[in-house]
């Protein structure tokens, strides 16, 4: 890979922060900084503000492209990154494994941010949330902690892959594995050079060579990005937070209009748990792609990439017009 800038793909330059945007730090009110992106246009020509908020080990710049195409689109954007990873550091022992004491933690960093945001951004006020990004920007919307007037979730963490056991029972599994050695230890082999991927990681995310290597780009040359597994703790807290995601009545009270973005084909997070939540939510959309799509739909060939895009465009213009 090259150390240089690169332009890719019809003029989007997928390697370079915008010379409009501005990376700035937020502190949260216990004074842990957090990372963060706004992208401004015009105040007078804004149709409103988006606020994006990445997965699990993920950090903003790999969605330049689709920042870039909404703020082109006449939005304000802004993205951050979760505490403890990305570029709001680190809460493990080391600098690449993934730990939370708990999902509520993030859910009130996402609730302070949200009303400084909101007061300081043009209105109508959309929250788009991937994979853990998803997950728990639903879960503020359940929990009263956000407002905004859309909602969209692209492949949404509510559920894992590879059981079908009760979730009940798999979060009793993994409070017992987490108690028999440091749960602060990772939960999954990552690589035997450190800071390396998995030659398989590939084909969890993306059909797309080029989007990919892109994050390795940035992996690169912001090393401070890379982050690895997950710690046991993280996968303990990640069940006990999807079961009070799924306790009865707390979906069914989300009126904020939803769309998903989803595929069968998934190999991280369970499209069943996806579906149950549409069935159980009073005003969800679903956009269900098969095996066309991997995890990172939203950085996927252009013929699945698109769709979802325009996907998304269209219910914006149903539920978030100016």
């Amino acid at each position: 890979m090259s150390g240089e800038l690169q332009t890719v793909d019809e003029g989007i330059d997928r390697r370079s922060i915008p010379a409009s945007a501005s990376e700035t730090i937020w502190r949260a009110p216990d004074n842990h900084e957090i990372r963060r992106i706004d992208w401004p246009c015009e105040a007078s020509k804004a149709r409103g503000s988006i606020l994006f908020m990445p997965g699990r080990g993920d950090h903003y710049e790999k969605y330049l492209e689709t920042l870039a195409e909404w703020h082109d689109d006449g939005w304000r954007v802004t993205s951050a990154d979760w505490r403890g990873q990305g570029g709001s550091g680190r809460l493990g022992k080391d600098p690449h494994t993934g730990h939370i004491e708990d999902y509520a933690i993030w859910i009130a960093d996402l609730a302070a941010f949200w009303d400084e945001w909101k007061a300081d951004t043009p209105g109508p006020h959309v929250l788009i949330g991937h994979s853990m990004g998803g997950h728990l920007v639903l879960r503020a919307v359940a929990e009263k902690a956000v407002d905004p007037d859309a909602l969209v979730l692209s492949a949404p963490m509510l559920g894992f892959t590879g059981s079908r056991l009760p979730i009940s029972l798999m979060h009793f599994v993994a409070r017992m594995v987490r108690g028999l050695g440091d749960p602060m230890r990772r939960a999954w082999k990552w690589s035997e050079k450190p800071g390396s991927t998995p030659g398989t990681r590939r084909a969890l995310l993306t059909h797309h060579d080029a989007r990919y290597e892109d994050e390795l780009w940035w992996r690169e040359k912001r090393p401070e990005v890379v982050m690895g597994p997950a710690s046991w703790h993280w996968v303990e807290r990640a069940y006990a937070s999807m079961r009070s995601l799924f306790a009865p009545g707390i979906l069914e009270s989300v009126a904020t209009p939803t769309l998903f973005v989803a595929t069968s084909n998934d190999k991280l997070v369970a499209m069943r748990a996806i579906e149950e939540a549409v069935a159980r939510m009073p005003h969800p959309e679903l956009l269900k792609f098969g095996d066309e799509a991997h995890h990172e739909i939203l950085r996927e060939v252009d013929p699945v990439r698109d769709r979802a895009m325009d996907a998304i465009r269209r219910f914006l213009d149903r539920h978030a017009s100016a």
